[in-house]
């Protein structure tokens, strides 16, 4: 473990842990150390006389605390260590078979047991109230003596998952396990966390570990694709697919079904294309899965999107971006009224940035409301509609709705047609800001698309207040990252401005799943419509015409900025080259 300062002696709990003089200097280290104002502080103590049993949900539970806050609050108190992070890697899982994982997710605690070494046993525990379930998990494995660590909650689970979660590999090994057998599926029901379930049936648990070990590997799609004689598994990791899994051509059928019955769709229907919805559960971590499935000549095609809904929506500070595109989007997004279109191919990230402007203009004063498809994640204090065109509710018909609902901030997932462009045109004219999608190459493309929409240019003008077009590109892994000869980048690029630079290229390591990348940033193109630009476009609608002046005023491309990371060492040439277009 990182944590060098010595760790704490069980506290000798003789009363109730959390008796009045306790929560009264809890209370005093938490104003002492933190902002919390005073009639949070009385919430607290008011929820505290209600439920003394539970003093850590009710303080959380008043949103004005964060966990690490408070555990650093009873570390002091309690005169015990906190840990911020769980060096897991180092440490030994051979006690696991004393302990079911069910009684430690119950606890929330697990013990941290040095592999080798002369460091005493750890037992990392979230709530210093309950200190029984620590009592009992060291009679389990047994230790004769350990000291006791406050942890997050949500890096117990982490560890707890990680001790008890087959190696990365397992998935490939039960496939190999499998060769030259036939299973029959085992409908046992989807399992409350997926890494508890124990069935035997071998292709629940290819599913299970299959799922498990597209989310460590950080992959957004799993791809099962049939062909006449193979099965193969693909993942999308960082916007590329690599091949992980071949199973036996066997278990084709009952593999696809155990997804659809994961996802409720008809088992006995192959013929025609289903979607459905799956949502498991590893450890801390809600994914949810949408699942595609296609009839082809060699069986159905199947396709599980997943979404982790435990991710917290990134602020523009995470997306690597410097400080004058920051302040330029900031400018951009709080404009009274317009609309503002963020544009690019499926998978570039368009979402991702719509709710970071929203969650970034999010306050008290403002009515926001969304009309999306799908609903991805959760924005507190934001009305957000779900697409359903089964009871009629439709992009346009939701925005109808929504500018009765007196919003002063308005996201419409994507424009697809012109009924929709139109209303959100008006929209913009009546005082509204918003938001918005198009799939469009870049910036400039967005005004022609609007025009081939049946969106007349003059309202185009003067509705739009700037375009967004934006691409992911892959960061290189730190850990394998190699310079490359000036030379032989500039080569690449046909450009002899890259002398004297230190350019980095991919190589592949066990950190980054051989990929040579880890992670990916976005790079903009931010076309603002100034009043030259929007005298040019009541006259024309040509793309290349808009950006050639959007240029001439300063516009950085979509390839300006790739290469800007490219220099800071970022990203590869390779990588810009694959995402922007020539």
């Amino acid at each position: 473990m990182t944590h060098r300062t010595p760790l704490a002696k069980k506290p000798q709990v003789t009363t109730n842990p959390m008796a009045p003089t306790v929560i009264n200097t809890l209370l005093k280290i938490l104003e002492r150390d933190t902002t919390i104002p005073g009639p949070a502080l009385k919430k607290i103590r008011a929820g505290y006389e209600r439920n003394r049993a539970e003093l850590m949900a009710v303080v959380l539970g008043t949103r004005q605390v964060e966990e690490r806050q408070l555990l650093n609050a009873l570390g002091q108190l309690y005169k015990m260590p906190v840990l911020s992070q769980l060096d897991i890697e180092t440490l030994s899982s051979s006690w696991t078979g004393h302990v079911a994982r069910a009684f430690l997710k119950t606890h929330c605690t697990v013990p941290l047991i040095p592999v080798k070494g002369q460091d005493k046993a750890v037992i990392a525990v979230n709530d210093p109230g309950f200190l029984s379930g620590a009592d009992d998990l060291a009679a389990l494995i047994p230790l004769e003596t350990y000291d006791l660590a406050l942890a997050p909650k949500s890096a117990i689970l982490a560890a707890i998952n990680h001790f008890y979660d087959p190696s990365g590999d397992s998935a490939s090994q039960l496939v190999e396990d499998m060769e030259g057998r036939e299973y029959v599926i085992d409908d046992s029901g989807q399992a409350a966390d997926l890494l508890d379930d124990a069935s035997d049936a071998p292709v629940i648990r290819l599913v299970n570990q299959m799922i498990s070990q597209a989310v460590k590997a950080r992959a957004s799609d799993i791809h099962i694709e049939p062909f006449q004689d193979t099965l193969t598994i693909r993942y999308r990791i960082d916007g590329i697919l690599y091949e992980r899994l071949t199973p036996p051509k066997g278990i084709q059928a009952s593999l696809i079904s155990r997804i659809k019955v994961m996802a409720n769709m008809n088992i006995a229907e192959k013929r025609v294309p289903q979607d459905g919805r799956a949502q498991v559960r590893m450890g801390d971590q809600e994914i949810d899965i949408r699942v595609s499935t296609i009839p082809t000549g060699f069986g159905e095609r199947l396709v599980m999107r997943l979404l982790n809904k435990s991710g917290q929506v990134l602020s523009f500070g995470d997306f690597g971006l410097s400080d004058r595109t920051v302040d330029h989007i900031s400018r951009i997004i709080r404009q009274s009224n317009g609309i503002v279109l963020v544009t690019g191919p499926t998978g570039s990230g368009k979402t991702t940035t719509l709710y970071a402007c929203l969650s970034d203009i999010n306050s008290p004063d403002k009515n926001i409301i969304t009309i999306e498809d799908p609903v991805e994640y959760n924005l507190p204090g934001i009305g957000q509609i779900q697409v359903n065109p089964k009871t009629g509710v439709t992009f346009a018909r939701g925005l109808r709705s929504i500018v009765r609902q007196d919003p002063d901030v308005v996201l419409v997932g994507e424009i697809r047609d012109g009924e929709t462009a139109g209303i959100a045109i008006q929209s913009a004219l009546t005082g509204h800001l918003v938001f918005s999608t198009l799939h469009t190459n870049d910036a400039a493309s967005a005004v022609t698309r609007l025009v081939d929409l049946g969106v007349e240019p003059y309202l185009i003008s003067s509705s739009l207040n700037a375009v967004i077009a934006q691409r992911l590109v892959r960061v290189l892994c730190p850990h394998c990252k190699t310079p490359v000869p000036p030379e032989a980048a500039a080569l690449k690029l046909e450009s002899t401005d890259l002398a004297g630079q230190t350019i980095f290229a991919p190589r592949g390591c066990a950190q980054c799943f051989d990929t040579g990348y880890s992670g990916r940033q976005a790079i903009f193109e931010i076309l603002d419509l100034t009043t030259a630009l929007k005298s040019l476009i009541s006259t024309t609608s040509e793309t290349n015409e808009i950006k050639a002046m959007a240029v001439s005023k300063g516009m950085t491309t979509l390839r300006q900025d790739g290469m800007t990371k490219v220099l800071q060492g970022i990203t590869s040439i390779e990588e810009v080259l694959r995402v922007t277009q020539a």
